[in-house]
């Protein structure tokens, strides 16, 4: 509910401006990007119901306080800005967007310990109740990315953004006491969770491959391994402090060794197609949102669209569980990228179809250069002469006609050939995009050690933010409705190219019979080859 709600907060709180909703998702995507590692790291190395417990208070406690914060601003508003010549105002701006990130920065940890790590310890053994426990987590998501929008959408409607503050703020504080009593349960029920395996018999294993390796040298091996024996002794009973150096480093080291074991990983390759896929527009994000809204699409039209895309999301969903048991998963993941690669050949066909406005010969930056650069403000009404009216998203205005309240009957609508094909093929994709998803998801559960789950998870957080983030800049370099088609081009290709990565690990590992039939494969080797080529 927070990350629908907090983009309206700040495009609400600046004046319809996008600038507060773009400086926040550049911070969110930037701290990922840069301490996703990190974080992946602390989950691995402190106790499983404690790294919980934190994520849960700090993430919902940051969201109640920018509640708080944000009530304030919108009751005071022009009085903060009288103050201090307009500072004070921009400091709870800066707060709400810094402390927003925090929230944001405990959710991926809370992700990554809950979907990562604790369902698998959950499960067992079972990769079948696995497969079904993550299915089930994914179609919770879905649904909440409905009733979430719908509620906090009716809240403002209807009340105002101050009565929307306070409900969020309310929410997140009694979620937040039903959420810890869960995961409480959970964790008394399961025992195996308590165990935290993998970093005890690795240093057990390091030490005996040093005595090993040093015993070859010409000293005498019992003398040197008495010797050896009684320093470990020494070192146990007097730790070493780190020096002030040294953890002005430990983040740095985390950061560069987390990545080197991401790519020692054998999913590796799984890994990075998934993370080619959130290079696309294709997607109900703000992006597609915008452009369809200049097609002549309203938004109650949108809200239809996505709960179909939801709908196909949840599909996606089912998909997965019924082709892991008839294929196998690796088989599951090849079988859904030809999915969603032939639904999206769809969006492909839509480019060139009537209603396109697909236009190489427009410049980009001709208009933001026409408006910032010769000092023209930013227009208020809309586009081609458009009473604002249209640009509402009551019921009865199905669609945004492209003629004006002055035009003659001459003029045509906007043809929805093309913005149909679109959103056709990005619904329909839905359902090889969600079970592509799964399947990576679980080939990351199975196939990496248990002490090194959190900081390849966070390492593959990172990898998705820093493509997303890629996707917003080529957004900025070609904004107008014109290149959109080409940016539909530049999609698809980085889609195929993440299948393309991932049909590499799914050779490497079944070879040709990749393309038959089965549910019997091998699993990928992830014991003593990613142990020893690890760093962390």
């Amino acid at each position: 509910m927070w990350h629908f709600a907090v983009s309206l907060f700040l495009v609400e709180l600046y004046g319809n401006s996008l600038l507060l909703t773009a400086v926040y998702g550049l911070v969110v995507a930037g701290s990922v990007l840069f301490l996703g590692a990190i974080i992946g790291d602390w989950v691995d190395k402190n106790p499983r119901l404690r790294v919980a417990q934190t994520s849960l208070i700090v993430q919902n406690v940051s969201v109640i306080i920018c509640g708080i914060i944000l009530m304030v601003v919108f009751l005071y508003k022009n009085e903060l800005l009288s103050m201090y010549h307009g500072w004070l105002l921009t400091l709870c701006y800066i707060l709400v967007i810094t402390i927003a990130n925090i929230a944001n920065l405990a959710s991926t940890a809370m992700g990554i310990t809950i979907q990562r790590d604790w369902i698998v310890v959950v499960a067992g053994e079972d990769r079948s109740k696995l497969a079904d426990m993550n299915a089930t987590v994914r179609r919770i998501d879905q649904l909440t990315n409905i009733l979430a929008p719908m509620a906090v959408g009716q809240i403002m409607t209807f009340g105002s953004p101050v009565m929307g503050c306070g409900f969020i703020a309310g929410w997140n504080l009694m979620s937040m006491c039903v959420e810890y009593l869960l995961l409480w349960k959970v964790y008394q029920k399961t025992p195996a969770l308590a165990i935290k395996g993998g970093k005890k018999a690795d240093d057990q294993e390091l030490k005996q491959l040093n005595i090993k390796a040093n015993s070859n040298n010409n000293e005498k091996p019992a003398e040197h391994i008495c010797l050896v024996t009684d320093k470990a002794i020494v070192t146990a009973e007097i730790p070493k402090e780190p020096s002030c150096g040294d953890r002005m480093r430990e983040p740095f080291i985390t950061f560069k060794n987390g990545w080197i074991a991401y790519y020692n990983q054998s999913v590796f390759w799984a890994g990075m197609g998934l993370a080619f896929l959130y290079m696309t527009v294709l997607g109900f994000d703000c992006i597609t949102t915008g452009y369809a809204y200049t097609q002549g699409l309203s938004g109650f039209v949108l809200s239809l669209l996505m709960g179909a895309s939801a709908i196909s999301g949840i599909m996606g969903t089912v998909a997965f569980t019924w082709l892991r048991k008839k294929c196998g998963l690796v088989r599951t993941g090849f079988i859904s990228g030809i999915a969603q690669l032939s639904s999206l050949v769809l969006c492909i066909v839509s480019v060139f179809m009537p209603g396109s406005p697909l236009d190489l010969s427009v410049s980009p930056f001709e208009d933001i250069g026409t408006r910032f650069l010769e000092g023209e403000s930013l227009p208020t009404v809309s586009p081609a002469g458009v009473s604002i009216d249209y640009f509402t998203t009551d019921m009865p205005n199905l669609l945004i006609r492209s003629n004006s309240t002055t035009s003659g009957p001459e003029e045509n609508p906007i043809p929805l050939l093309s913005v149909g094909l679109l959103f056709a093929g990005v619904i329909a994709a839905r359902v090889g995009l969600w079970s592509f998803d799964l399947t990576v998801t679980q080939l990351i559960q199975e196939n990496v050690i248990e002490s090194e789950r959190g900081v390849i998870s966070g390492v593959q957080n990172s990898m998705n933010y820093l493509l997303d983030l890629l996707h917003f800049i080529m957004v900025i370099l070609g904004p107008n409705p014109e290149a959109f088609g080409l940016l539909v081009l530049i999609s698809v290709s980085f889609v195929a190219m993440g299948h393309m990565m991932y049909f590499r690990f799914a050779f490497k590992n079944l070879g040709k019979q990749l393309f038959s039939c089965s549910n019997t494969e091998p699993k990928t080797d992830s014991g003593e080859q990613q142990r020893e080529t690890s760093v962390v």
